[in-house]
């Protein structure tokens, strides 16, 4: 197991209110480390990527169709993305070399899912990455 999935297991999954996660190479627009059984598809990769390339009010407006279903933005800007479908939802945090996706489901507090995204995307951003 590399250093940055043990760094998404314990920083989100740990949490209890992650369910899945995911790190993606911007530059590279590829996953570099995921959590056991979330597979993130290359198609879904790019849309992520496009997301952050496009203007964030037009991303609120449109909403995300991330792993086949379609979310409602709740949130965007030039370095958060948060999408909800009924009790479900993807956190997206762009850091200097990656997109930190988290995603929850029912029964988990979105609140929580979303605190800790951030801070491990401050983390990445003070380290550089």
């Amino acid at each position: 197991m590399s250093q940055l999935q043990n760094l998404l297991l314990d920083a989100l999954l740990g949490t209890k209110h992650v369910d899945s996660a995911a790190l993606i190479k911007l530059q590279e627009k590829s996953l570099c480390a995921t959590t056991p059984g979330f597979i993130v598809m290359p198609n879904d990769v790019q849309t992520l990527v496009n997301r952050f390339a496009k203007n964030p009010l037009q991303t609120r407006r449109e909403g995300l169709y991330f792993k086949e279903k379609d979310y409602k933005c709740v949130r965007a800007d030039d370095y958060s993305l948060y999408a909800k479908n009924e009790n479900t939802g993807v956190v997206v945090v762009k850091t200097n070399l990656y997109l930190l996706v988290a995603t929850y489901t029912a029964g988990m507090y979105p609140n929580v899912c979303v605190e800790a995204t951030e801070k491990l995307g401050e983390y990445l951003r003070k380290k550089g990455n």
